[in-house]
């Protein structure tokens, strides 16, 4: 029977298995209080893959998951993460942040360098051991790339995360996403460094000063488009983006949020854009979760995968509530609200996973340490909730109060 299954039918039982692990285990466990379906994704992502699945039942994932089928698979992942790395540089909200420019840049630099800090010291001591970084990586990137992957705030995720307690339109809820916004772009702008190559800079600068000039051009086409027509143009421009940040050495990702940051989200209606990136997270991203399962590797041992996945978990963690404490003690914040904010920062999904991806694409960290990070990545998106609810339970006020 199995020699009879086209390479279609393959990929159908394929996508079969990708929604409908997730589904049950959300539904039948109920999960949603602290993994929500797109963590339980993320999840089943890694036990899908080689290093869970793989194991279990060698023959039934060769079987599914052939090369043909993951091909395919990957070109849909490709274009999912995209179209949501695209959104989330769209819902960058730099106007608000500039308005509340000394409480943002205080609150966000301290957010993300501390954690920085700490996580680049956890890479430095796996630096020093074999089979951490990866083939094309220099320590100096592979250090500074992990540090970064432990700073990270995933901006469309705490959206999610913030309209599940009910604060997304309050006045703390604003400020995480004014916080998150900063440190979005000194991500991407990191990564961008991280990925400079010096024997193609010359086509790095052309393709900075060319998209620099296109989206003055872009620009002033969209002001001047309906708002149906703004959402087929911007697509347009995604692709196009990508393609040159990707064809100039700094990664097809890199190019999609530049895409997305020049855009306002004020040409386009709020609920749309919601709906659109329900609608991303719904009907392709899980493809994209699978992906990331397929290159995780198990291969130094469990137990060190574990270990270093439960340091950059402390360095992440301690190092976001340090930061933003320190920043409370600057802006003198009422008793309580650092650590409110801080464990809201702490959501990390699918923009640290995104981050890994491009880290391991490009060759500067191992398959071990995209599964560490992965790990990483899970376990301080689903403290956030757990930890959150029963802190905004006891301090109201701080939601109430004014931006």
């Amino acid at each position: 029977m199995h020699s009879t299954l086209s390479v279609t039918e393959l990929y159908l039982i394929a996508l079969a298995i990708i929604f409908t692990i997730p589904y049950l285990i959300w539904r039948i466990g109920r999960t949603d209080y602290y993994a929500p379906l797109v963590v339980v994704q993320i999840i089943a992502g890694i036990l899908l893959g080689p290093g869970i699945l793989g194991r279990i039942y060698p023959d039934y994932y060769a079987f599914v998951f052939t090369q043909p089928v993951v091909q395919s698979l990957n070109g849909i992942a490709w274009w999912a993460v995209m179209v949501f790395v695209w959104i989330a540089g769209t819902e960058l909200d730099l106007k608000k942040a500039w308005v509340h420019r000394r409480e943002s840049t205080v609150t966000a630099g301290f957010a993300l360098v501390t954690p920085l800090l700490l996580g680049s010291l956890v890479a430095a001591g796996l630096s020093l051991q074999s089979g951490w970084m990866g083939p094309s990586g220099h320590r100096w990137q592979f250090v500074l790339g992990v540090g970064m992957a432990c700073a990270v705030t995933a901006l469309p995720i705490l959206i999610l995360l913030l309209e599940k307690l009910d604060i997304l339109r309050q006045p703390v809820g604003q400020r995480m996403l004014r916080y998150a916004s900063l440190d979005d772009i000194a991500i991407w702008g990191v990564l961008a460094l991280i990925l400079m190559d010096w024997q193609r800079v010359g086509m790095q600068v052309s393709f900075l000063l060319a998209f620099a000039v296109s989206s003055y051009a872009f620009r002033r086409l969209m002001v001047r488009l309906p708002e149906s027509d703004r959402w087929y143009v911007g697509l347009i421009w995604l692709a196009v983006c990508a393609f040159g940040a990707d064809w100039c050495g700094l990664h097809y990702m890199v190019g999609a949020f530049l895409a997305g940051a020049v855009m306002d989200s004020e040409w386009f209606d709020q609920k749309q854009m919601d709906q659109l990136r329900h609608h991303v997270l719904l009907v392709v991203m899980p493809v994209f979760f699978l992906s990331t399962g397929l290159k995780t590797n198990w291969n130094v041992g469990g137990e060190a995968v574990f270990v270093a996945a439960a340091l950059l978990l402390a360095a992440a963690v301690a190092g976001k509530l340090i930061g933003v404490r320190i920043a409370g003690r600057i802006l003198k914040w009422a008793p309580g609200e650092a650590s409110i904010i801080g464990w809201l920062l702490q959501t990390k999904g699918l923009i640290m996973i995104i981050f890994a991806n491009v880290l391991m694409d490009k060759g500067i960290i191992a398959a071990e340490t995209f599964t560490a990070l992965l790990l990483m990545a899970v376990a301080s998106t689903m403290l956030t909730v757990p930890v959150v609810t029963p802190m905004l339970q006891r301090l109201q006020r701080i939601v109430s109060q004014a931006a």
